[in-house]
Order: structure tokens, then sequence, then C-alpha cells
């Protein structure tokens, strides 16, 4: 497939089942454009920008992406097996159904984002922030989740037996509605669990 220039925005393409397997895109822009069923094995991105994009059933396994905005795009059934994103931003996007086996999380902004379901389990999410996000079932076992931004994220029924919540911000996630089995927790967490529960911190 030809990569289009960097200098310009991409808008309304369409590269549905196109080849991108290995390439290489730096700084390049693409709006409401299309990557369904694309080839995207090993495709490395650094500093760009999809907004309102579809890639649903792609192939992303392995794919690295650096800095990179992924903002309000679909991953409907795509897979993201061992994919890296490292400080990117994921807002708005749709990942419910995405493979996402030895996925790497590192940093970044996946507020809003759906990972309804989504299978997390063992996952280094320190530091990410994840406000407002759907987490609902998803299976967050073991996940290092210290410093996140769980702010009104919606957890209802996550598995977490295991994770690490310290220092993590957990405003609105109604902690003592949740099974927190075997979860680390810091005080200012504890005690948070305890009023939602009733009882009186003296």
């Amino acid at each position: 497939m030809t990569v289009p220039d960097a200098a310009a925005l991409v808008d309304r393409a369409s590269f549905d089942e196109g080849d991108l397997t290995g390439e290489r895109l730096e700084r390049q822009r693409f709006s409401h454009c299309t990557f369904r069923a694309a080839a995207a094995v090993e495709l490395t991105t650094q500093g760009c920008v999809f907004d309102r994009c579809d890639f649903s059933v792609a192939d992303l396994s392995g794919s690295s992406h650096t800095s990179s905005a992924f903002t309000n795009c679909r991953f409907d059934m795509a897979n993201l097996s061992t994919a890296r994103f490292i400080e990117c931003k994921l807002t708005g996007s749709e990942l419910a159904g995405a493979k996402l086996l030895g996925v790497d999380i590192s940093g970044g902004d996946w507020s809003l984002v759906n990972l309804r379901g989504a299978l997390l389990s063992g996952r280094d999410l320190r530091g990410v922030r994840l406000r407002g996000a759907e987490l609902v079932e998803a299976d967050l076992r073991s996940c290092d989740l210290r410093t996140a931004d769980l702010t009104d994220a919606r957890l209802h029924n996550a598995q977490l037996k295991g994770a690490d919540l310290r220092g993590a911000i957990v405003d609105g996630t109604a902690l003592q509605t949740l099974d927190l089995h075997g979860v680390h927790l810091d005080l200012a967490q504890a005690v948070l669990v305890a009023k939602g529960l009733g009882a009186l911190i003296d």
C-alpha cells in the first residue's frame, strides 16, 4: 500500500484490506479513514494522529505506537496482540471485542475508552489515564494500576483479585461496591471504602 505524504491530512480515505505490514508512519494525520481488515502486523507509528478512524477486524499484532493519537476510533474485533502503546492517546475509542493478549500500555490517555470485558490480567497500567473508561466485566486480575487515574471509571463486575490500586485516583468509582478480595489498597482508599459502607471514621 502507498504510504501518504506526511505533510497532508488524509480525510475519508479507504485503506480497507490494505497491506501496512512493517510500515513506519511518522507525524501523519488521518481523519474519518477506514482500515477495516487491513494487514498492519508490526506497523510502527510515531507522533501520528488517527481521528474517528475504523480499524475493525484489522490485524495490528506486534505493532508499536509512540506518542500517537487514536481518538474516537473503532477497533471492533481487531487483533492488538503484543501491540505496544507508549504515551498514546486513545480517548473515546471502542476496543470492545479486540484481542489484547500481551498488549503493552505504557502511560498515555485512555479516558472514555470502551474496554468492556477486556482481558488485561497482569498488565502494567501504572500511571495510565483511564478517566470515565468502560471497564465493566474486564479482567484486571494482578494488574498494576498504581498511580493510574480511574476517576469515574466503570468497574462493575470487573475481576480485580491481586490488582494493585495503591496511589490510584479512584474518585467516583464506588470501590465499596466492588469485589476487593485480594486487592492492594492504600490507607486513603481503605478509608474511602469504609466510609462508603457506612463506617464512622474517628
